[in-house]
């Protein structure tokens, strides 16, 4: 989709530590796991960080399905969750009180992790939604994202906190005066009669702008030199910086209309864009990792797209847990 996305922001899991941790997960939850079997366990996970990162990512997506009674880590959890809580009733009660003038901005700054539950327009996991603005702009929300809209006297402001939305700026002759802009944590990106998609990257130290018509202008948060973009570039931005301008791929944008397109993609790379659209943990074997793709895929199946790959690649789709899918080797297709 993109020019050569990391598959992984830098510091995740490797992959077999991940595989490791959910084989695991799935021993102790297999009905009533022995002493010996708990020891083993917990000499695994007391190895090192690697182990720990690992076992910490599978109980946050076993988290988001049901809960983790029973487990040997539940008390771990336990506090976590109530700290998590502490913070979320702290944060609601300053937003309370909170100017509205300054709410968008202390929301972009990272101030609240809890910001896209408070986000004035949400999509959930695989949805997508398009929104039209009081001065004609459209914009289409992806997958997982949450944003603002605050609309001034002298401005027009989109707060992205999360997530990836394209956005076509409207020609209202009664909002022509005030600027239209999207801002992130790490700076803004103001329309110059446009059409563009901002994107989070995993990590959260760069967003990726994509533009389609007119030009943008990235401006870095901190002490980085503004660069504007035109029609066919994208660059990741940093709060510092904005790197040097790349081709947009000529499917960028096809998410929009419910399909992720390959042309000759890595594999890997198209298993980390395909997780977006579902729950659960989708991660690809480093085996497979460099085969490549052609096609287009519709997003609204994402079982559908697996069983695809199956079929037409020397592949196997593994699930040792219901919410943990992994694309490893298989058989050779004829």
């Amino acid at each position: 989709m993109s020019a050569s996305p990391p598959s992984s922001s830098p510091g995740a899991p490797a992959f077999e530590d991940l595989q490791q941790a959910a084989d695991w997960f799935a021993v102790l939850q297999a009905g009533s796991p022995s002493e010996a079997q708990r020891q083993q366990w917990q000499r695994w996970l007391d190895t090192g960080p690697r182990q720990r990162a690992a076992w910490q990512r599978v109980e946050a997506v076993a988290g988001e399905f049901a809960g983790l009674a029973g487990l040997p880590a539940r008390r771990a959890l336990d506090a976590r969750g109530a700290a998590a809580s502490a913070r979320r009733r702290t944060a609601l009660r300053a937003l309370a009180v909170a100017p509205v003038a300054g709410l968008a901005a202390w929301l972009g700054a990272g101030q609240l992790p809890w910001r896209g539950w408070v986000a004035a327009h949400r999509t959930q996991t695989g949805e997508r939604r398009e929104i039209v603005l009081a001065d004609g702009s459209r914009l289409w929300l992806n997958t997982a994202t949450a944003l603002d809209v605050d609309f001034s006297a002298g401005l027009r402001r989109i707060v992205l906190h999360r997530g990836e939305v394209l956005l076509t700026s409207g020609h209202d002759a009664a909002h022509a005066s005030r600027p239209l802009v999207v801002d992130v944590p790490q700076g803004r990106l103001t329309a110059l009669d446009t059409r563009f998609s901002v994107r989070h990257e995993e990590g959260g130290e760069a967003v990726r702008l994509a533009v389609f018509e007119g030009a943008v202008e990235a401006r870095p948060a901190d002490v980085g030199a503004p660069r504007t973009l035109a029609a066919g570039q994208q660059a990741r931005v940093f709060a510092d910086r904005v790197e040097a301008p790349v081709p947009v791929a000529p499917e960028e944008d096809a998410w929009i209309r419910g399909m992720l397109v390959a042309d000759g993609m890595r594999l890997a790379d198209f298993i980390a864009e395909l997780g977006r659209y579902r729950p659960g943990y989708l991660g690809c074997a480093p085996e497979v990792a460099e085969l490549r793709l052609v096609g287009a895929y519709p997003l609204a199946d994402t079982e559908r797209i697996l069983a695809a790959l199956q079929a037409t690649l020397p592949v196997k789709v593994h699930r040792p847990l219901p919410w943990w899918t992994v694309v490893g080797a298989g058989p050779a297709k004829r």
